[in-house]
């Protein structure tokens, strides 16, 4: 059921902005050769009727069955490909910890290209099962195993952002596993990116390169200034981790007495095009300084539980108007499902807002400042907020941007979605799919209108 040239009659949701749920009923949405969508027709319109039946004649018209509806496909901003394997494991140890002990091990094994082929596919295939229809990678430092993962992605059709990981600090990286030198990460790093854009499938531009400093600790200075330079000159994406947890964030104030935020400025890596993972330790000018770069905060509430230290404040961030959108972590954290993820966020910040020391009157157990967010800022996060994250025209239906969705099948024999009564379409509808939906109830993905799952 590829959709390019077609138009699709559907009903569902999106959050075109924060706040705003648009209920879409039987809507007509027109897709063009190119897997944009060209119009989209709503009924009341004084042309919808003639649109449909015009449709109908040529044969143009899809029709959703019954019971299904369509929502824009997640937008995850933060996944460590090369994790996939552990996921759901070696949660049991702090982060500077599970790095040394288990994941630095796993990930040097990616030097095996036959290990590399078959656990990206793996996860690629997953991740588009689950309804992620755009990710933001972190690879490993090997050149080819990253190509391996560009590879994956262009086959199987999933809109990719991917980065090899730079790592050269000596201090904090194994020898058995870094990068020899400031100059080898910064040219392998030119190396992918040249890869990906002169790629024989790439012509659409379905990949994109990523300048990806690991985080801090990691990187030695000429490495993040070579690096900073690389990004303004390409014009690329850049992601790294940001005061991810109480050592990380200790770690750049102990070695330059300034945050990670700050330091990632002086580096010139921190700009519109920028992806800080985590970013739980935020003080009041990071966060205006982020806002004022127009970077963006990939939010990993899963993760963060295991991880961080801390919770981070989403609300307080969407209202300072920064860019977040959310990601799974995968494998700090241990789902690889955005509606999984976005369920974290929701329930992380209700925490945050009702404190959990019960010692405490209850008026004194919230942190200060903290409000909870709900489903409806959820689901932005996770559709149109990362869209904006990463400045791409994805996670929302509108005109110009990429037909990338998914349908939630409400009747899936095996799905986790229970309609007891006859349902409108409104937001109790989505919220329902939001808080029950599971990885079965996802019966069809589209990338750019064409089926990938």
């Amino acid at each position: 059921m590829d959709l390019r040239k077609k138009t699709l009659c559907a009903s569902g949701f999106h959050a075109p902005e924060r706040g705003h749920i648009d209920i879409l009923e039987d809507v007509l949405i027109d897709i063009g050769a190119d897997g944009a969508i060209r119009a989209i027709h709503r009924p009341g319109e004084p042309n919808y009727r003639s649109i449909r039946e015009a449709r109908e004649e040529t044969g143009e018209l899809v029709v959703l069955p019954s019971g299904s509806y369509l929502l824009p496909g997640f937008v995850d901003l933060h996944v460590h490909a090369p994790q996939y394997p552990q996921l759901g494991g070696a949660l049991d140890v702090p982060l500077e910890v599970w790095l040394q002990k288990y994941t630095f091990p796993l990930e040097a094994r990616y030097e095996d290209l036959a290990f590399a082929q078959r656990n990206y596919r793996l996860l690629v295939d997953d991740l588009l099962a689950n309804g992620t229809t755009t990710a933001l990678y972190f690879a490993t430092i090997h050149q080819e195993a990253t190509r391996v993962l560009v590879d994956v992605c262009l086959q199987r059709g999933q809109r990719a952002l991917i980065g090899k990981v730079a790592m050269d600090n000596e201090d904090e990286c194994p020898p058995y596993y870094r990068d020899s030198s400031a100059k080898a990460a910064i040219d392998g790093t030119r190396a992918i990116i040249d890869y990906i854009r002169s790629h024989p499938n790439n012509g659409e531009g379905r990949v994109h390169p990523v300048v990806t400093p690991r985080f801090i600790p990691s990187c030695t200075d000429a490495a993040l200034e070579g690096l900073g330079a690389l990004a303004q000159e390409c014009g690329c994406h850049v992601q790294t981790h940001c005061s991810e947890s109480d050592w990380a964030h200790g770690y750049a104030l102990a070695r330059f007495g300034a945050t990670d935020t700050k330091m990632l400025d002086r580096f010139g890596l921190l700009g519109r095009r920028s992806v800080l993972a985590h970013s739980n330790f935020l003080t009041e000018s990071d966060m205006e300084l982020i806002r004022v770069r127009e970077a963006a905060i990939a939010h990993c509430p899963l993760s963060n539980a295991y991880f961080a230290n801390a919770v981070f404040p989403l609300r307080q961030a969407l209202e300072k108007g920064l860019h977040v959108g959310l990601g799974t972590d995968i494998s700090g954290g241990p789902s690889a499902s955005m509606l999984e993820n976005s369920r974290a966020a929701v329930l992380v910040s209700r925490m945050l807002a009702s404190g959990v020391d019960p010692a405490l009157p209850q008026g004194e157990r919230s942190a200060a400042g903290a409000a909870q967010i709900d489903f409806r800022d959820a689901f932005y996060i996770a559709t149109t907020g990362g869209g904006i994250a990463l400045d791409l025209p994805v996670g929302q239906f509108q005109p110009g941007y990429a037909f990338d969705a998914i349908v939630i099948d409400t009747t899936a024999e095996k799905g986790s979605m229970r309609l007891f009564d006859q349902v409108e379409v409104d937001d109790q509808l989505l919220q329902k799919i939001i808080y029950t939906a599971s990885k079965a109830n996802i019966a069809i993905t589209w990338v750019g209108g064409l089926k990938v799952h």
